[in-house]
Parts: C-alpha cells; sequence; structure tokens
C-alpha cells in the first residue's frame, strides 16, 4: 500500500515540476493549439495555447512504475500496460507534431493514425492471449461468470483498444474533461487492482505492479489538472489523450475487467456514440431529403452542451460527477 501512495505523491510531484518547465518551452518553440475552424466559436479564444501538454503527465506515468514495481519483470502485467500507453502515446505525439510544425488543425490522416493503432492493439491482443494468466476470459461485471471468447478474444480485444483510445481522444474537448474523468478511473482502478485477487483467488503480487502503476496515473493526471483546469494554461492534444485511452484500457486488459469500460469510461464511450450518431444521421437525412440534418447542436455531446449555453467548468463537473457515481457502483462488486 505505501508504494501506491509513493507512486501518487511522486507522480503528482513530477508533473507539477515539468509543468512549469515544459509549458514555457511550449511556447517557446510555437506549439500551440491550432483551432478546428467547425468547433465552437467560444474556443477561438483558445487558439495558440501551448499543446502536446500530455508528455507532462505522459513522463511520471511511465517512469514512477518502473521505479517502484515489484519483484521482475517475470508477469507480462506492468510490461503490457507500459507499451500500450507509451505505444498509443507515440501515435499522439506524431499526429500533435504534424499539427504544430504544418500549423493546421488535421495531423496524421484517419488511415496513418489507425494502422499503428491496430499493429499495436494487435500485437497486445495475441500477447495477453497466449499469457496463461490472462488468456481469452474476460470477467462478467456484477456476476461470478468469466466469459470465455476462445480466438474470438483477439479481435474483440483489438476493437476495444482501438475503441478506448479514440473515444478517449474524442472525449478531450474541453478544459480539464477528460483529465478529471479519467482521474477517477484510474483511482478506481487501484482499488479494482488491490480488491481482484480476493474476489477471484488470484495472485495478489502481480496486480499490486498494476495497482501501483494506476496510482502513478491518478497522481501524473492530478498533477496535470493544476494547469489543465479552465482556463487552461496547456492541453493535452492527441500525445495526450492517446496516453490516457491506452493505459486504462490496457490495465483491464491485463485485469480481465475490459467489460468495465462501457461503466467507468461512460463518458468516453458517450463521446464516440454521439459522434456516430451525429454523422450517420446527417449522411441518411442528407441521403433521403437532399439537406443533412443533425441530431446534436454540435458532436462530440459535451460540445451539445456548451453550444446550449453551459459553462465549460459545469460540463466538466458534471461529467465528473457521473464518472464518480458510476466507478462507486462498479467497486461494489469488489469491496
Amino acid at each position: 500500500m505505501q508504494r501506491i501512495i509513493w507512486a501518487v505523491i511522486l507522480s503528482f510531484a513530477i508533473a507539477v515540476v515539468l509543468g512549469p518547465v515544459f509549458i514555457p518551452w511550449l511556447k517557446k518553440l510555437k506549439f500551440g493549439q491550432t483551432i478546428y475552424d467547425l468547433g465552437p466559436q467560444s474556443h477561438k479564444v483558445k487558439q495558440g495555447t501551448p499543446t502536446m501538454g500530455g508528455i507532462i503527465f505522459a513522463v511520471p506515468m511511465i517512469l514512477v512504475p518502473l521505479i517502484l514495481h515489484v519483484g521482475g519483470f517475470g508477469q507480462p502485467y506492468l510490461p503490457m500496460a507500459l507499451i500500450s500507453t507509451l505505444g498509443f502515446g507515440l501515435v499522439g505525439f506524431v499526429d500533435d507534431y504534424i499539427k504544430v510544425s504544418k500549423k493546421r488543425s488535421l495531423g496524421l490522416t484517419p488511415m496513418q493514425k489507425i494502422v499503428p493503432q491496430v499493429v499495436i492493439s494487435a500485437a497486445l491482443a495475441v500477447w495477453a492471449y497466449l499469457t496463461p494468466s490472462i488468456g481469452s476470459k474476460l470477467i462478467v461485471p456484477f456476476t461470478t461468470i468469466e466469459w470465455d471468447l476462445g480466438i474470438l478474444y483477439i479481435p474483440v480485444m483489438m476493437f476495444i483498444l482501438v475503441g478506448t483510445t479514440n473515444s478517449a481522444n474524442l472525449l478531450d474537448g474541453v478544459d480539464g474533461l477528460l483529465s478529471g474523468c479519467s482521474l477517477i478511473d484510474f483511482a478506481t482502478m487501484v482499488i479494482v487492482c488491490l480488491a481482484l485477487p480476493a474476489v477471484k483467488s488470484l495472485d495478489s503480487g502481480v496486480y499490486l505492479n498494476m495497482a501501483i502503476f494506476c496510482g502513478a496515473a491518478a497522481g501524473a493526471v492530478l498533477g496535470f489538472l493544476r494547469f489543465n483546469t479552465h482556463p487552461a494554461s496547456v492541453f493535452m492534444g492527441d500525445v495526450g489523450s492517446f496516453t490516457i485511452g491506452g493505459a486504462l484500457v490496457a490495465v483491464t486488459m491485463v485485469t480481465r475487467t475490459s467489460l468495465l469500460l462501457p461503466v467507468i469510461a461512460l463518458a468516453m464511450f458517450v463521446s464516440s456514440l454521439s459522434d456516430i450518431i451525429q454523422v450517420g444521421y446527417f449522411k441518411y437525412t442528407k441521403k433521403k431529403t437532399g439537406t443533412g440534418k443533425r441530431v446534436f447542436r454540435m458532436a462530440p455531446l459535451h460540445h451539445h452542451f456548451e453550444l446550449g449555453g453551459m459553462p465549460e467548468t459545469r460540463i466538466v463537473w458534471m461529467y465528473m460527477a457521473v464518472t464518480a457515481l458510476l466507478c462507486l457502483v462498479t467497486l461494489t462488486m469488489f469491496i
């Protein structure tokens, strides 16, 4: 337990120290956010705000678990989480770098972005499938059932990895929204990693490293919130959102709790679902009537609330409150 506490404290401290060093450096390099023309008009004032700030929490999220891990790396749990975090984070980094260097709101093309994500996801899914302590079973929430997917585990887990990471990216549209919700998610997974071995009669030692990893992630994101709350002095960028998505889904993958994601990370999935509904309905109505119609004022859903006059801070607190309540409900199956 002390290692988890130290993971939170150290990660928080590193993020808080990195912020005042890294943000001026980003400003000096003119790594400012280019605001999407079709986004909310209120966001125009954010033009030029430093981006790629996700590096501030990505560094302690990776470094601290390596320092505080228990035992060796005989079990692949922590390496899987770190590779997922770093791999997806690198895709986001490249996307961000193209945006800031070209001074445009679009970086990698959709295909350039999805291909490396699929490759990383395939490698992680196969690795997990071939690891006996993980295998092809998923714990079904609020039941004693463990659902064995067999070989279908690989494509299903690939879909979860890619889907969750991109859902996290879509949620990052309001100051402090993704960082606030993910802070609660990572804190919840600390408790899950500690409680799961007792509930499922598993080896508590290997799950301790995952609890340390989640503690480090929670502490790092908490430190980043110091600079990301409204009005944000830095944006996390795709490097940050992809890092968070890759880290969260990797933790649930190795603990076989991926079916918890629609509950604890509902905010992420609502963002994706609202985007899919908006695009699908627009194309359908345009094909039928010649004039495309929209379900929401703007997608993802948090922009719908924003254009309805809701302040960014209220949107963030609303999403965080719902996330916290759902996470508390989730914990009832473990404690």
